[in-house]
């Protein structure tokens, strides 16, 4: 059903500046772009507990939870600690490894992998940008639609800004105690909510629900917005087959970023809406 990614691809992963990251619970991270531009990842917010954003997504989740790209596992400890059941999937060992020490339950799988109880997911979630996984958001939608049951949920992540964009990213840290040695290069996709609402419609989606929830104060002047869409797959979804196939090969190094394309929620302090910061 899905293409194994290269052993080195796959392997590379494990030493490399996004897993130390996760493992120390702190930045800073970034994926560079081929252009220099360099986008923020918020590493402590990823292994922090949920804030009234993710709050705000947790609360809509319907039934048994997918977290799509789960990172370091806090969504998926804290529906757990709900009470609700909820898996997360992530290419990286060592967000599987966090994932399971916050009390969630991971597996080390990409997203076109082969997938526990497919088709029968009440929700799947695809925050913190997760969007971008694999570079080619409608091959994410289709394979989405996959996964969930009829009328399933699936609760987005977009950026604040209005932006349809597909770019090449590495990894690369800043830690000077850590790994600096940026990882393969590989296709990230960031998408705005007008990009979303139209790749949606075109892959059996309909949006129900729109809303945004400013962060702290101290993250950028006026908070830094996260802004949320709520599709619900239509019983007649057309699945583009070979869309997905497509992707599948580049989703695994894409994934292992914590699959973060870079949204609002991951803008550096004082970093403008829809802006990267340049290299120095």
């Amino acid at each position: 059903m899905s293409t194994v990614a290269p052993a080195t691809a796959t392997t590379s992963w494990g030493a490399d500046p996004y897993a130390e990251a996760l493992r120390s619970g702190r930045g800073p991270l970034f994926l560079r772009r081929s252009d220099g531009w360099l986008l923020p990842l918020e590493v402590e917010r990823w292994c922090a507990g949920p804030d009234a954003a993710d709050r705000s997504a947790l609360r809509r989740c319907e039934g048994a939870v997918l977290d799509i790209g789960c990172g370091p596992g806090r969504l998926v400890a804290a529906l757990a600690a709900r009470g609700r059941r909820a898996l997360g999937i992530d290419v990286s060992p060592a967000a599987v490894a966090r994932t399971a020490a916050t009390g969630g339950t991971a597996l080390r799988r990409s997203v076109f992998d082969p997938l526990p109880d497919e088709g029968r997911w009440g929700t799947a979630l695809l925050l913190d940008g997760n969007i971008g996984i694999g570079g080619d958001p409608r091959a994410l939608l289709a394979r989405s639609a996959e996964l969930v049951g009829r009328s399933g949920l699936l609760l987005v992540e977009t950026t604040p800004a209005d932006l349809d964009e597909r770019v090449q990213v590495r990894v690369e840290g800043g830690c000077s105690g850590g790994s600096r040695t940026p990882g393969e290069p590989f296709p990230w996709a960031r998408v705005g909510t007008p990009a979303l609402l139209r790749h949606a419609a075109a892959t059996g989606w309909t949006a129900v629900e729109q809303w945004s929830v400013a962060g702290p104060p101290d993250q950028s002047p006026g908070g830094a917005e996260r802004c949320f869409v709520a599709l619900r797959r239509r019983r007649t979804a057309p699945v583009p087959a070979r869309r997905v196939a497509a992707v599948r090969h580049s989703s695994h190094t894409a994934e292992s970023a914590n699959s973060a394309a870079v949204s609002s929620s991951q803008r550096g302090r004082n970093t403008p809406a829809g802006r990267p910061v340049t290299a120095s």
